[in-house]
């Protein structure tokens, strides 16, 4: 088997680091550059300091073309700027980019959520990786949506602060964080849109819409999605719908007992539990936001792309005590 040469733009963030981490110890893919013009030269041991004995590669300046496929791990608008730079593609190779700039439509890439777009990803030169909240989020409504069932869905979800970067901020402080909690951007996340083009892509008519209060939360990683929403069904008769769904989808589970965080810190794992009653039904759903909400998906979607199993290189434990 031909093993996957990987490269990487932006390699000293969160999402960079994680990619590192995970591409070290794939069994099918080896890392040709890792690029950070701030950080050239430096061995990448001593910016992700969690890799110290498990790696000897250093940061790079440059660009190499001898890859197969560039994670993009670099902000928002960055990536954008980095393709226009090289002419709009890089000649063959596959890109996998993990900020928003190229979710909602853009022409000649696919939106890189497996549990909906499997079999486009699979022949895809171009991959958008899905957003942390809006993976959490549409993973508890794909279902619903796909069986026509969604209207007004109402949705708090809070995050550990690894979800706004490395960059320091005033709501980034440790001081700040310590035993506090706040909501931010309520009703006008950046990430409703991708789930508004998720939906309608299963659920064309009724016009599903979600109501979101995001907050930020006293932990580092990971994220807790509570939707809640009106449906006439049963109980078992919802079940089944999820079951259905996500029968195939190796990272998503839904659960029949209560869900924690901890049960998907560090792995590529969404959780989901629903809970009814009457008509209200609540689902709830929890990722790691670095890891199934940003670089395990993009590896399961490099996975896809070169025909490998979509769980390689991604069966990891949970950090449950």
């Amino acid at each position: 088997m031909r093993r996957v040469r990987a490269g990487i733009i932006g390699g000293a963030g969160y999402t960079g680091g994680e990619m590192i981490r995970l591409l070290i110890n794939h069994p099918a893919a080896d890392i040709k550059f890792i690029h950070s013009k701030s950080n050239a030269g430096k061995p990448v041991a001593d910016v992700h300091e969690d890799m110290a004995g498990d790696t000897e590669l250093t940061f790079d300046a440059e660009w190499h073309s001898e890859v197969d496929v560039v994670f993009l791990c670099v902000g928002h608008g960055e990536a954008k700027k980095f393709m226009e730079e090289h002419g709009g593609s890089f000649d063959g190779v596959l890109v996998i980019d993990l900020s928003q700039d190229f979710r909602l439509g853009s022409p000649g890439w696919v939106y890189g959520l497996p549990e909906l777009n499997r079999e486009e990803i699979r022949s895809a030169q171009a991959v958008a990786n899905p957003g942390c909240f809006a993976t959490a989020i549409q993973l508890g409504l794909l279902p619903m949506a796909k069986a026509g069932l969604l209207g007004d869905v109402y949705t708090t979800g809070i995050t550990g602060s690894t979800g706004a970067g490395q960059a320091l901020s005033p709501t980034g402080h440790f001081s700040w964080r310590a035993n506090n909690i706040q909501a931010y951007k309520t009703l006008t996340h950046q990430h409703l849109r991708e789930i508004g083009q998720s939906l309608r892509q299963l659920q064309p008519s009724g016009q599903p819409a979600v109501h979101f209060t995001p907050w930020r939360g006293d932990f580092t990683r990971g994220i807790f999605v509570s939707s809640q929403l009106r449906v006439e069904k049963k109980p078992e008769e919802v079940l089944a719908l999820f079951d259905e769904f996500y029968s195939g989808h190796p990272f998503t589970i839904v659960s029949r007992k209560p869900i924690s965080l901890k049960q998907v810190v560090n792995t590529n794992k969404c959780l989901i539990q629903l809970e009814q009653e009457g008509s209200q039904l609540v689902v709830h759903s929890a990722i790691d936001n670095l890891l199934k909400g940003a670089s395990g998906q993009a590896l399961q979607n490099m996975n896809l792309l070169f025909g490998l199993d979509e769980a390689m290189g991604l069966r990891l434990k949970p950090n449950a005590f």
